[in-house]
């Protein structure tokens, strides 16, 4: 994990950006926000001298997730994939040439399988990560290492969240806070605070 060195009311402890691979070739989940040296400083101190991140995986498309891309790109030298869903048909994503990807699709590393869940709610495109080799799970914004998760819509949400407990994930790495080592407690806590929540309106 590389903290994204952005702490605020949030980004809790600031975003979690995570290098995958076990070879010299890595995938970077997330890239924090725009125009912080200090996280490009630990990115590449990460990385050391052997390593190069071969693409870029964006669980969705708030700046304290996509922000970093230009910052990483200049850091590896070189234009690589950005993998990320569509917001929507009718939103033109200017901010980068994105490698637009469809549901299940699978990105391979050293060491790694990642396999791109579509689970919207947070936002239209929000992604999560299975890493198969680890049956850990990527969350991104839709479950949070502490507190609760905000979302744009409800439905899909609960979609999403319920896509993790079919899933049963031995961990989860979230985009904000601590590692959930505990999945199926967080999950279904959070399932059910928002039934509670919407019982209450």
């Amino acid at each position: 994990r590389v903290l994204g060195q952005n702490p605020g009311p949030f980004t809790l402890q600031g975003t979690n950006t995570y290098l995958v691979g076990s070879g010299k070739s890595k995938i970077l989940i997330d890239t924090g926000e725009q125009n912080i040296k200090e996280y490009i400083d630990k990115l590449s101190e990460a990385l050391g001298s052997d390593c190069k991140i071969e693409a870029i995986i964006i669980t969705h498309w708030h700046g304290d997730h996509i922000g970093g891309i230009p910052g990483v790109i200049k850091l590896i030298g070189c234009d690589i994939p950005v993998y990320k869903f569509k917001r929507s048909d009718n939103v033109v994503e200017t901010d980068y040439n994105y490698n637009y990807i469809d549901h299940d699709h699978e990105v391979k590393v050293d060491g790694a399988t990642l396999q791109l869940l579509y689970t919207p709610g947070h936002t239209a495109d929000h992604m999560a990560i299975l890493h198969k080799e680890e049956n850990a799970l990527f969350s991104g914004d839709c479950i949070l290492g502490e507190g609760s998760a905000v979302f744009e819509d409800l439905h899909s949400y609960m979609n999403s969240l319920n896509k993790f407990l079919e899933i049963k994930p031995d961990k989860i790495y979230p985009g904000h806070g601590p590692v959930v080592n505990n999945p199926q407690n967080k999950i279904e806590e959070y399932i059910k605070h928002r039934m509670q929540r919407e019982n209450d309106i």
